[in-house]
């Protein structure tokens, strides 16, 4: 074979798929000046600057041996080899094969992307080119963002650049910092996705589009915020195709379970879920939707967004910006003859009191409210305006909870409870009433650690709870003194295990780390384990208290 007989190939602007790249190691591919560029009719496609370098070749030859594919040579370029490289880099690579584009397309006189977006600034109808290299970046960032498992993804400029941020089971990480100088093209391009102004950069804007990502339908809820150093963006991620989770798949306790079992299967009231921004109560509620009798009963619900469809549920996109709100959407929820309604969630005293008047007439009501505990959602109801004696009729089932990260499978490691531990567990569950004392494991407590596989130890997220039943000395309180503290009294003789017990009843059982206990906040003065981070091992050492508020949720 001579060189005349290899053909010659191009990567121009082909993504070389991460499954392509894996069968021949960056390592390899540096040292032998060879790339899989492609795979076709089952022969792996490889690139080679030299196709006659004997080493090259046998090395070809043992990998193709070793993975049982056949091979093709093709001749590439070192510019196409160097590409190529890059691409082994995950996001940073491909981000910065577009970032060459669009470096050269801005030296290029009267064709930068910024002429094509301040031509659109101007009112002109003339769209990005669907080969820009802004484009481009903005499609690989999505797309690494939902490989990756992210919730949200943040733009944000700042001195050093453009950082782009990904959560990841509630933990930002910066994946990628681009130039500063392509933070407008970025944005620009975001906002033409979303429909949203172009020319606005002043004030906050909303908006939300859809994209075909692995052959999955994926939503993107965005929101923009002026800064000093420009605009913001974050992206919320709602995958479509996952569905809702099963409810016993949530982590609830059997003794959970069954009490929310037995209130979706009331006739009527009002079920609430407490937490913050990103505390899964959605994915609670819908949980509970799946569990509903579709067939025989009229299910509807106010969403904004739809996060997921669910057959036989009414679902009703809400729309602020035309005046059908949760409050306007519930009025004409009524007229629809319903069994049972979802609201999204209870932001204001009309869609408060509306809720309550539906859940009083013989309709199943189920929402969401933002407060700091299970026991808060009577006092919140107050402020918003709502009479105590109407509470406490239609009250069901109220619940709290927040998301904790999981320990990786096999990951664990058994850590024996110290005297000084024990004694703050003791503590912790003193007012629990005896009946419920057999609920609280007597096995050693399970400690993340490191693994090839899983380093950070964790991996995924599961809710923690806490939750009561309305009866009839709860609702004596609710009419006569609505307070927290009165409401928190009644419910734990009840037996209520609260969000931190859930922590750590399931740091027990080995679902979780017992550092996340520290991030449902509270007092906690005892010796407990801590992560070396260093080493990725267990440390004990003496903390005088950790006292976390609502901006260490996540």
């Amino acid at each position: 074979m001579n060189t005349s007989e290899v053909p010659t190939k191009s990567i121009g602007d082909i993504v070389i798929p991460h499954e392509i790249l894996d069968y021949i190691p960056e390592e390899s591919a540096r040292h032998y000046k060879m790339v899989p560029i492609g795979m076709k009719d089952n022969v792996l496609e490889v690139g080679m600057i030299d196709p006659m370098d004997i080493d090259s070749l046998d090395a070809l030859n043992f990998i193709a041996r070793k993975s049982g594919t056949p091979f093709k040579i093709f001749k590439i370029s070192q510019q196409d080899f160097d590409k190529a490289l890059l691409m082994y880099k995950g996001l940073t690579g491909e981000v910065g094969v577009a970032l060459d584009e669009l470096e050269s397309q801005l030296s290029d006189e009267e064709k930068t992307i910024q002429d094509e977006i301040n031509k659109q600034e101007q009112g002109s109808q003339e769209q990005l080119k669907e080969d820009a290299p802004v484009i481009k970046i903005v499609a690989t960032i999505l797309r690494y963002a939902v490989e990756g498992g992210a919730s949200d993804v943040h733009i944000e400029q700042s001195e050093s650049g453009v950082k782009v941020r990904f959560r990841v089971d509630g933990i930002l990480h910066t994946s990628i910092t681009l130039p500063r100088k392509t933070h407008r093209s970025i944005v620009a391009r975001i906002k033409v996705l979303s429909n949203l102004r172009l020319d606005e950069r002043r004030k906050p804007q909303d908006g939300r589009f859809s994209a075909v990502i692995n052959g999955g339908k994926v939503d993107f809820r965005v929101s923009t915020f002026p800064t000093y150093d420009g605009e913001k963006v974050v992206m919320r991620i709602l995958n479509r195709d996952k569905g809702a989770i099963s409810i016993d798949n949530l982590g609830l306790s059997e003794r959970y379970k069954q009490m929310l079992l037995r209130a979706i299967k009331r006739p009527y009231g009002l079920i609430l879920i407490s937490g913050p921004t990103g505390s899964g109560k959605s994915t609670t509620l819908y949980s509970m939707l799946t569990m509903l009798d579709r067939e025989t009963k009229n299910v509807l619900s106010l969403e904004d967004p739809v996060e997921y469809y669910i057959d036989g549920v009414n679902q009703s996109q809400m729309r602020p910006e035309i005046g059908y709100d949760f409050a306007t959407g519930l009025r004409t929820t009524l007229r629809q003859d319903p069994d049972i309604i979802m609201v999204g969630e209870i932001r204001d005293t009309e869609t408060a009191k509306l809720a309550i008047q539906a859940a009083l007439t013989g309709h199943l009501v189920l929402s969401t409210i933002h407060t700091n505990s299970a026991t808060g959602i009577v006092s919140r109801l107050v402020d918003m305006g709502v009479d105590p004696y109407l509470i406490a009729p239609t009250l069901v089932l109220g619940m709290a909870q927040r998301l904790v990260r999981r320990i990786c499978p096999n990951t664990g490691i058994p850590t024996p409870i110290t005297p000084a531990l024990r004694a703050m567990l003791e503590a912790e569950f003193s007012d629990l009433p005896p009946e419920f004392v057999p609920e609280i494991p007597e096995e050693v407590l399970s400690i993340q650690t490191g693994a090839d596989n899983c380093p950070s130890g964790t991996r995924g997220r599961i809710a923690v709870f806490e939750m009561y039943e309305t009866s009839p000395e709860l609702e004596q309180v609710i009419l006569n003194s609505p307070t927290e503290d009165k409401i928190r009294e009644v419910v734990k003789k009840q037996g209520m295990i609260t969000m931190k017990q859930d922590a750590i009843i399931k740091a027990f059982n080995k679902e979780i780390p017992f550092s996340e206990v520290h991030t449902l906040g509270g007092m906690l003065s005892a010796e407990i384990g801590e992560i070396d981070e260093n080493q990725n091992n267990m440390t004990l050492k003496q903390v005088k208290s950790v006292n976390l508020d609502e901006s260490d949720y996540s």
